[in-house]
């Protein structure tokens, strides 16, 4: 039987993994309202992306709604939350995907980067999830995907990103507790299994792509986990098959909440 259409939020849903879930929902039907900066951001090379991603649709024959909008500014949200309830009526999902990672220890993590990343990757989820729960509960219910990171549980050189992404699966399971009786669920998505090209992923190599993923563990496919491996995850954990998870913490991959092994000690 098929799914009913649900109309979702897609924070950062126009590069990298929130691309991939962005035409992963519309293939499936669902009304999407995918929302990002087309200015790079710090650490990333994702930049005007509204265009490629719209002829993507385009060639598809696909349809979803495209906008700029900065996830840490209550403003930016809110004009994103007005234009779906004024286009569909409704809000049935959100997908907090936006993110930025920059790498470093406390020592060379500045404040105001400090500031930036909590602002986009924490405050983000709770602001985009804030303005649209009192539709969820006018409705009847919702559901809420958070996508974290195996950061946070802590990994070496990026203390501060950790920090958030930690931040994030308990702010996930604070919401699932607190909105269970409205029928709200909250669930988290790892993207695991390396390889998945980012804006974010390839900010840190340089932009190049020949240099990401090496030695990743890959998955139990015998492969890397990709952009579209996350987006049908997401699409289970918004629709009816899922209707019982709330609070959970999905891996796609290699056991990102395990951590990985200590690195060797720096050359001296």
């Amino acid at each position: 039987m098929t799914a009913p259409r649900k109309t979702v939020l897609v924070s950062g849903g126009t590069f990298g993994i929130g691309r991939a879930i962005t035409l992963g929902l519309a293939r499936r039907g669902h009304a999407v309202v995918a929302f990002g900066l087309e200015a790079p951001q710090v650490s990333s090379t994702a930049q005007n992306a509204i265009p490629a991603l719209r002829h993507e649709l385009d060639r598809e024959g696909l349809s979803a709604e495209l906008m700029e909008a900065d996830v840490s500014q209550s403003g930016d949200v809110g004009r994103v939350v007005a234009q779906a309830m004024a286009r569909f009526g409704r809000i049935d999902g959100v997908v907090n995907n936006a993110a930025i990672g920059p790498l470093g220890t406390v020592l060379d993590t500045d404040e105001a980067l400090f500031d930036r990343i909590i602002a986009v990757n924490l405050k983000g989820p709770y602001l985009t999830s804030r303005a649209a729960i009192p539709h969820m509960i006018a409705q009847g219910g919702g559901s809420i995907v958070n996508i974290g990171s195996g950061a946070g549980w802590g990994k070496p050189n990026m203390a501060v990103y950790s920090a958030s992404k930690g931040g994030v699966v308990a702010l996930s399971a604070a919401m699932a507790y607190d909105f269970f009786h409205q029928r709200i669920r909250v669930n988290t998505v790892i993207p695991g299994g390396g390889g998945i090209v980012s804006g974010m992923s390839l900010g840190r190599v340089g932009g190049d792509a020949a240099r990401f993923g090496k030695g990743a563990p890959g998955t139990a496919a015998g492969r890397v986990a990709s952009g579209d491996d996350i987006a049908n995850v997401v699409a289970f954990l918004l629709s009816p098959e899922a209707e019982t998870l709330s609070g959970t913490v999905i891996d796609v991959g290699c056991f990102a909440q395990q951590g990985g092994p200590i690195p060797p000690a720096p050359a001296t």
